[in-house]
């Protein structure tokens, strides 16, 4: 099988556990702070927060996704090497995790820095000036 495709698979796995954690993250944040202070029951709570958890980004749009994307420019560079960089990355936030607050801290920084930490040390400018 060609290594492309395996790693793509791989990195795609990964991805999709960083999300499915990232939404336990940012739920119970959320469901925990109106619980607390008794404006909603659990079972509003819950009801309420998993509404809008799926309708944010569609009724909100992708442009924090998209402004993130552009920290690391991988155009040019072989394709295995950049989906190598970028499971790297995600690999760092999900380990990450641990430590910040949000998923979201974790991933901006391991979007942004360890991807392009690894592949300028591997020898390619990724880095953007913008």
């Amino acid at each position: 099988m060609n290594s492309l495709v395996v790693i793509s698979v791989v990195a795609i796995t990964f991805v999709i556990i960083f999300d499915y954690t990232n939404g336990f993250h940012d739920a119970s944040n959320i469901v925990a702070t109106v619980i607390a202070s008794r404006a909603m029951t659990p079972v509003q709570a819950v009801v309420i927060v998993a509404t809008f958890e799926f309708l944010g980004p569609i009724l909100g749009g992708t442009a924090v996704a998209n402004t993130i994307g552009k920290f690391v420019n991988l155009e040019g560079v072989d394709p295995v090497k950049a989906v190598t960089v970028i499971f790297c990355g995600i690999i760092g936030a999900i380990n990450w995790m641990r430590m910040p607050d949000a998923s979201l801290d974790a991933a901006v920084v391991c979007a942004s820095a360890l991807p392009a930490a690894t592949a300028e040390s591997a020898g390619l400018s990724t880095l953007t000036n913008s």
